[in-house]
């Protein structure tokens, strides 16, 4: 009696189709990646830029005392004006997402060191490692 099973031409011809199908569809996955940490930190701005805006109309246009560090929002995560938290730049991610620097200018390329930029003079805030139309860099 004989079995009826695969021979290894067909299986050989299963795994390359497979092989094929697999290199179409990665590539896919990774810039849906990058495109939800680029959402994720444009939401991140829109909360802290609508928060400076509460606060300086609740403060007669005075600006909160935000100091360059470790996510220091200082007034604005005391007085509830980011229930979410510190926010963090999912763009640049790594340990320095939450870091703060005083500036008056956006950046003008990709890199890791500091998660937003803050203008006290204007109430000013950017996304490290974004131009000031609020675009990515790209990333290495």
């Amino acid at each position: 009696m004989r079995h009826k099973a695969f021979t290894l031409v067909e299986v050989l011809i299963v795994v390359v189709i497979l092989g094929v199908l697999a290199s179409i569809v990665v590539p896919q996955f990774a810039s849906a990646t990058s495109q939800t940490q680029e959402v994720a930190t444009l939401e991140q701005l829109t909360h802290l830029r609508r928060a400076l805006a509460v606060y300086t109309v609740r403060n007669n246009s005075a600006s909160p005392a935000i100091n360059s560090g470790d996510g220091t929002w200082a007034e604005l995560l005391s007085a509830d004006y980011l229930r979410m938290g510190a926010p963090a730049n999912g763009w640049i991610g790594g340990p320095h997402a939450r870091d703060i620097i005083i500036r008056t200018t956006p950046d003008t390329a990709y890199h890791r060191n500091y998660g937003w930029i803050y203008d006290p003079a204007t109430g000013n805030i950017w996304a490290a490692a974004f131009d000031d139309a609020d675009k990515p860099f790209p990333q290495p």
